[in-house]
């Protein structure tokens, strides 16, 4: 059972606004053409035309926002990029904490891009992106994404009031691609903003399970009997399981890239930008999310690797590597296993992440998640 790479979708569309009525004052801080440039971001409109667009998107809520004066700013310091995500982020999952993405950052060093609407002085709503132009695997890709790349899940939209967020959608740059976000972030303004559906997460609720045989039990016979039989495979051979030694990221990577390599595919962790973000989040773990990692040894041989962090009451698998060559059933025993760490932890739930990958409904619960593009 692997938690892989992600796909991303290319295409591109453009929600046409209407006219803003003439009663509304506007006023943007979006900085100029030349500073963007020095910033190594693509220019984006000069003052007059972003003001155009913010009124544009005002156009969408309606007579709420009539008469209200507002201004848009453009936030590209870290420092404040951080205060702002302190003020705004909802804190409910692990991809809600600054850490987990500013290790993104520190791995890809994109510029950040945050798109703040005001009034009088008080923030209202944050789109927290950068500007991606060094895709790995498609060097034509250049567009606007998610802080921390679009490997984040579960997104939830900043703002103090929902409906501020369809003026920010509606004046943020393209090319835009917002992903994996969260049904209760989209549920508001799915009237006023045109999001599609996204792969699915799946989770798997621990509350009423006492170890991994409760679990097995919810499951179809021939699977029930599969599982069972893979973790008996691996006992058989007196597996050595280590806790938190860190350095085995190193492993894990490897047995990644070879697993890919026999399947013909390339794994995320040719870029060295993974590794080297993935290597920050071990490193700023324990400040927001613990960090948590699982080895298993058979022979003094390494036979699978897992990364895990830990966040309100959730335990999400975050990176594998697994020698299934060597040693059949190991990803099934791993995930056995974990269900009865994360139990033993106190979690109420795991977090197998994103994308089906043609096994996952087969044993957890599919959870929603949406996306746009523009």
């Amino acid at each position: 059972m692997n938690r892989a790479i992600k796909p991303s979708s290319e295409n591109n569309r453009v929600n046409e606004e209407d006219d803003p009525p003439d009663s509304l004052v506007l006023k943007s801080k979006i900085p100029t053409t030349a500073r963007f440039q020095r910033a190594g971001l693509p220019s984006p409109l000069v003052r007059a035309v972003a003001k155009i667009k913010l009124e544009e998107s005002l156009k969408k809520v309606g007579p709420f926002f009539v008469g209200e004066f507002k201004e848009l700013e453009v936030i590209s310091d870290i420092e404040k990029c951080k205060r702002l995500w302190s003020e705004f982020s909802p804190m409910k999952n692990l991809f809600d904490t600054w850490e987990f993405r500013y290790a993104f950052y520190l791995g890809y060093k994109y510029q950040p891009y945050f798109l703040l609407l005001k009034k009088r002085g008080e923030n209202l709503a944050l789109l927290p992106l950068w500007f991606e132009d060094k895709n790995f695997y498609d060097s034509s890709k250049k567009r606007f994404t998610w802080f921390g790349s679009d490997w984040q899940e579960e997104v939830h939209f900043f703002a103090k009031d929902i409906n501020y967020i369809p003026i920010l959608i509606s004046a943020a740059p393209s090319p835009l691609y917002l992903n994996a976000i969260a049904k209760d972030s989209i549920e508001p303004i799915k009237d006023k903003i045109k999001f599609e559906n996204d792969d699915s997460k799946y989770i798997l609720n621990l509350e009423n399970f006492k170890n991994h045989e409760n679990y097995l039990m919810t499951l179809k016979k021939n699977r029930r009997r599969n599982l069972r039989k893979d973790r008996n495979r691996i006992l058989k051979q007196k597996p050595e399981i280590i806790i938190n030694n860190f350095a085995d990221l190193n492993y894990l990577v490897e047995l990644s890239k070879k697993r890919f390599q026999v399947r013909g595919e390339e794994a995320d962790w040719q870029d060295p930008r993974r590794v080297e973000t993935f290597k920050e989040i071990i490193k700023l773990g324990d400040r927001s999310y613990k960090k948590r990692m699982i080895t298993i040894k058979i022979q003094k041989k390494v036979a699978g690797v897992d990364l895990v962090c830990l966040y309100n009451n959730t335990y999400f698998t975050v990176k594998c590597g697994y020698d299934v060559k060597n040693f059949s059933g190991i990803g099934n025993f791993m995930n056995l296993f974990e269900i009865d760490d994360a139990i033993s932890l106190g979690m109420k739930k795991i977090d197998f992440l994103q994308n089906n990958y043609g096994w996952k409904s087969q044993y957890f619960k599919p959870v929603s998640l949406f996306k746009y593009e523009k």
